[in-house]
C-alpha cells in the first residue's frame, strides 16, 4: 500500500470500458488515499461499461474531457474493452489530453485494449509495453516492444494485459504516483 492522500489520478474512458479496468483499479486506489476522477468526451453524465459479455453498470463522470487539464492530475489511466479505446482513439481531445500527460512526465497507464491509445498518441514508440495479446503486433508495428508480463513500466508508461493484472497494475500506478 502507497500513501497517495492529496494525489488526484483521472481515468479517461467512454462507453465500452471493460467494467473491471475501470471499477477496480479506481477502487484500488482511493483505498490509498487518492482523489480518482472519471473523464469522458462532454456531453457524458456518466458512461457504460462491457462486463465480459454484455453491457454492465454505468459510472459516473466526474468532469467533461474538454474541462480537463494535465495540470490538475497526477497521473492518467486509460482502461480497455475494444470499444472504448477504439472509439477514444478517434478523439482529437482525448489524445492531446493524454499527450500533455506525457509531456509532462506523470505516468500513463494503459491496461489491456487501453494500449491502443498508447499507438494512436505515438506512445508506444521506443517502449517496453504489454497489452491483450491480439495488440502485440498493433504495438510492435508502432515501435513498441511487447512483453508478456502482468506489468511493464517504461518510464512514466505503464501497462498491463488483462483484468486478471489489476492489482499490480494498480500497485504500479501507485508506485509511480507515491514517487513523484
Amino acid at each position: 500500500m502507497h500513501d497517495l492522500k492529496g494525489k488526484t489520478i483521472a481515468i479517461l474512458a467512454t462507453d465500452g470500458f471493460e467494467q473491471s479496468e475501470l471499477e477496480e483499479p479506481k477502487r484500488r486506489l482511493e483505498e490509498q488515499g487518492a482523489t480518482v476522477h472519471v473523464i469522458s468526451p462532454d456531453g457524458s453524465d456518466s458512461i457504460r461499461g462491457w462486463d465480459k459479455k454484455d453491457w454492465g453498470n454505468a459510472v459516473q463522470v466526474d468532469k467533461p474531457l474538454g474541462q480537463a487539464r494535465s495540470s490538475e492530475y497526477d497521473a492518467l489511466v486509460l482502461p480497455g474493452g475494444v470499444i472504448n479505446p477504439d472509439n477514444l482513439r478517434r478523439e482529437s481531445k482525448a489524445l492531446d489530453l493524454i499527450k500533455s500527460f506525457a509531456t509532462d512526465n506523470k505516468p500513463v497507464a494503459a491496461i489491456c485494449h487501453g494500449p491502443w491509445l498508447l499507438v494512436e498518441t505515438g506512445l508506444a514508440k521506443g517502449r517496453k509495453v504489454t497489452s491483450w495479446a491480439s495488440l502485440k503486433t498493433d504495438l510492435a508495428n508502432a515501435g513498441g516492444h511487447w512483453e508478456d508480463n502482468e506489468v511493464v513500466v517504461d518510464g512514466n508508461i505503464i501497462t498491463s494485459r488483462n483484468p486478471d493484472d489489476i492489482p499490480a497494475f494498480t500497485d504500479a500506478i501507485a508506485k509511480a504516483v507515491a514517487a513523484n
